[in-house]
């Protein structure tokens, strides 16, 4: 691993994996697989069965373990990505923390506060701006600022785009996404179809 490779670690909330967030997790997977990162996926049930995607995911350790116990020796190399932190990420960070944390809750529209349950073990916490992220994003963002020490108001975002799910109707995305070199808001593989697929659901349903 190059010195500079980070561990980035979603406790997975939820007794259940719904598809998104299997997308969601095979994408951060191969983006910390390709940039000399690790993906820990921690407090996953031992009666939940990941998908096939998952269990082959280069880049990924899963863990039954929580958190505080797979890192009960390093508390203050933890930073807690926290959208009520008083204090934006930055690439000085880098230096300072190793393991950055997430919730699997970033991705919640209206934002449900479940990233409590995490600050009250009192870790380090950091935000990524103002605009609610997907769990992908705010991953991808913040192995941006710490590893490729890019400030976090300097990464090009888009907020809030519409993805076209039919001739004549389109869905407003209520989150904030990277920018790829292709100009396009950068979502996981699969993600627009799925999108498209559950529009008729309508996209409360699907978060």
């Amino acid at each position: 691993m190059p010195a500079n490779g980070k561990t980035f670690v979603v406790e997975h909330l939820d007794p259940e994996l719904e598809e998104w967030s299997s997308l969601e997790y095979s994408s951060i997977a191969a983006e910390c697989h390709d940039s000399g990162a690790r993906f820990l996926l921690s407090s996953v049930p031992t009666s939940l069965k990941l998908p096939e995607r998952l269990q082959q995911a280069q880049g990924l350790a899963v863990e039954t373990r929580g958190i505080e116990e797979i890192y009960a020796d390093q508390k203050d190399k933890v930073c807690l990505l926290d959208p009520a932190a008083s204090k934006d990420l930055s690439p000085d960070d880098g230096d300072t923390f190793d393991i950055f944390l997430f919730g699997g809750i970033l991705g919640d529209d209206p934002p449900r506060d479940r990233t409590s349950e995490l600050r009250k073990k009192g870790y380090h916490g950091r935000r990524l701006g103002p605009v609610q992220m997907t769990t992908d994003t705010a991953v991808r963002v913040t192995r941006m600022v710490v590893q490729d020490r890019v400030a976090v108001d300097k990464i090009p975002y888009v907020d809030h785009p519409e993805l076209k799910v039919s001739k004549n109707e389109s869905t407003e995305m209520p989150f904030r996404y990277v920018i790829g070199k292709d100009g396009q808001p950068i979502m996981p593989e699969g993600m627009v179809d799925l999108i498209k697929h559950d529009s008729e659901k309508g996209l409360g349903d699907l978060l």
